[in-house]
């Protein structure tokens, strides 16, 4: 099977609004439906496990009874920063799927996924066990001087960078036992941690999946217009 894990237990504090981004309406329908309907559509995603923000579980339900999301299949408490969520996604799973079983991981505030970029991330980790969705990086990265950050000598060829986000597939024999040995040595779950950057720290060789521009982080007022204007652009249908 096939088991998606979509993360949900932010406060979206950095949005500015007075409650939780991905429970903002745009366009009389919340983030999280339009991320939800996205893995719901997908023919290999079997089931749905939300890892949802303390006290907004019903809320949750409500909107999957509403939209139609029929493959939501658990809800679990988030926890205190997102590697914690993850962990409690991840091991909230062990008594109800196999070790074999792949579990893709997205970001609920990610709303714009690309059917076929889950269908490749899942060919991939299929091949080899996990795989993350990557896009080269376009723009310029210049190291900061450590005696004076004002300037810089020194650059990272872009040839040799990729940009990494979700949704991020794993067998779920590798997510757990990784969650559990980074959890047990205090490893990569720190910080800005998230399972890709956990997976490398514990030893984990990673593998691209491709991915889309369209993939867009919701953590902004400007995110969120970019987001209204996708939309927008797809009801538009005359352009090509």
């Amino acid at each position: 099977m096939n088991i998606a894990i979509i993360i949900a237990g932010g406060s979206g504090q950095r949005m500015g609004q007075n409650i939780p981004k991905q429970f903002i309406n745009v366009y009389d329908k919340p983030v999280i439906v339009y991320t939800l309907e996205g893995f719901q559509r997908h023919p290999q995603i079997d089931w749905i496990e939300v890892v949802c923000l303390k006290g907004w579980e019903s809320v949750v339900w409500a909107y999957a009874k509403q939209f139609n999301i029929t493959k939501l299949k658990w809800i679990v408490p988030g926890g205190k920063t997102g590697q914690e969520s993850i962990r409690n996604g991840v091991y909230a799973l062990e008594d109800k799927v196999n070790s074999n079983d792949m579990i893709v991981i997205h970001d609920g505030v990610r709303p714009l996924v690309d059917e076929a970029v889950l269908t490749d991330v899942l060919a991939v980790a299929y091949k080899y066990g996990n795989a993350v969705t990557s896009m080269p990086y376009n723009e310029q990265i210049f190291v900061i001087n450590k005696d004076d950050n004002g300037t810089t000598n020194q650059y990272i060829p872009r040839e040799t960078l990729r940009r990494v986000s979700t949704p991020q597939a794993y067998r779920f024999s590798l997510l757990d036992l990784k969650y559990h040995e980074a959890f047990e040595r205090k490893i990569g779950i720190y910080g800005s941690a998230y399972t890709n950057t956990m997976m490398v720290e514990l030893g984990v060789t990673l593998h691209f999946a491709s991915g889309s521009e369209r993939n867009i982080k919701l953590t902004t007022k400007d995110n969120l217009e970019m987001f209204k204007a996708y939309l927008k652009m797809e009801k538009d249908n005359w352009l090509k």
